[in-house]
């Protein structure tokens, strides 16, 4: 932008080379040419801290699943989770669930048009409200995501780090300059589609960019300098150690509370390596502790290593036999002993399914040991599978 304010014409030729670009241009999504507030409300919170190419796929069998927000409201958790599975950041999956069930009980299945109504369903915060006030109900609230924010520091060169709440204020005041009132879901589509497509991260396609001449970075030629981060600290790294029980062809899987990172979903039993523990002598531990059954560690299955969002961890992975003992919980909420054809039924973190492969081979094995007794369930015709 050449001034620190704009003219009223300025402000109406960005918005107009904006939505000509998009209207044009934009990606054909299947959450957008809707103005169903279940469906983009749906499609919103799968977006945040994921990218579209891999929300598609897992958006378009949860709306097959779950078209309409009684019939998510009527399922159970667990039933959203498995849908929601390896998608990740759960707690957006039990939020959307809690709220379509407030949805049914306080709005009889209508979702509310009213900003201040929507904002207090759990999980929806100014983001999503905002975008689903504006596409679906076309009302004046901009959005400010990660995409606006990179596209907003270049077309104003802002010297702060963007991600900094304490600079949000800042940030919004620069996209409320430029926010088209009058088509405020076009508006808010297009600007986050240019962040995503033209104004990228890296080696941005100012070419192409339909309002690169009212960029102060790109004329200034500094457009990679932008936009500017605060230091990331290095993330905390934790040791822990599992253990896959298996008692007579099936095997030992625990549920964690609700609550908190994962919650809802189905592990194995295990924890943290304590210090000058082995991590086998943790997973014996960790299994007493957490279930209260006794085992003995016969095979060390894989090291997986996996990053969450704050921090990574290091899991090395115990086939235990069971020795003795009746499950009692400490910390897992639910807990089942489940054959190989059960398996997939579950829920589980991406962690454990790096591993799943290795713990039904092992099942496998275990029946073709043992197929006369048919202890998984499956009729047995010489090697083969039926």
């Amino acid at each position: 932008m050449s001034k620190s304010r704009l003219t009223r014409q300025q402000r109406e030729d960005f918005q107009e080379a904006l939505l000509s670009w998009y209207g044009k241009s934009h990606r054909r999504l299947p959450w957008r040419e809707i103005r169903d507030p279940y469906r983009i409300w749906v499609s919103e919170v799968m977006l945040q801290q994921t990218q579209v190419r891999t929300v598609i796929p897992y958006y378009q069998k949860f709306i097959e699943k779950f078209p309409e927000v009684r019939a998510l409201a009527s399922v159970d958790l667990e039933e959203v989770l498995k849908s929601w599975e390896l998608l990740g950041y759960y707690a957006r999956a039990r939020n959307l669930h809690r709220a379509a069930k407030i949805v049914m009980e306080k709005y009889g299945g209508v979702i509310p048009d009213s900003y201040s109504r929507f904002i207090e369903l759990p999980g929806v915060g100014e983001y999503v409200a905002a975008a689903v006030m504006s596409i679906a109900f076309r009302q004046p609230y901009p959005v400010l995501d990660g995409n606006v924010k990179r596209v907003l520091t270049r077309l104003w060169t802002l010297n702060f780090p963007v991600n900094d709440l304490k600079n949000r204020k800042k940030i919004s005041a620069k996209l409320h300059a430029i926010f088209n009132e009058n088509k405020p879901g076009e508006f808010n589509q297009a600007i986050m589609e240019l962040g995503a497509v033209i104004c990228k991260p890296r080696r941005p396609d100012c070419q192409a960019c339909p309002v690169s001449k009212f960029c102060r970075a790109y004329q200034a030629g500094r457009q990679e300098k932008f936009p500017l981060k605060g230091v990331k600290k290095p993330l905390p790294e934790h040791a822990i150690a599992v253990g896959v029980i298996e008692n007579e062809g099936k095997i030992l899987i625990t549920r964690r509370k609700e609550e908190g990172l994962l919650g809802g979903l189905w592990e194995f039993p295990g924890g943290k390596i304590g210090t000058g523990e082995t991590a086998a002598d943790a997973c014996v531990r960790e299994i007493t502790e957490e279930v209260n059954l006794a085992v003995s560690v016969t095979e060390h299955l894989a090291r997986v290593k996996h990053a969450y969002s704050h921090f990574r961890i290091i899991m090395d992975v115990y086939l235990c036999k069971f020795r003795e003992g009746a499950v009692e919980l400490n910390g897992p909420v639910d807990f089942r002993w489940i054959s190989l054809l059960e398996i997939d039924r579950y829920p589980y973190p991406a962690a454990t399914h790096k591993i799943l492969p290795l713990v039904k081979e092992k099942l496998a094995l275990y029946h073709q040991k043992n197929s006369g007794k048919d202890k998984l369930g499956f009729f047995s015709a010489g090697k083969q599978w039926i």
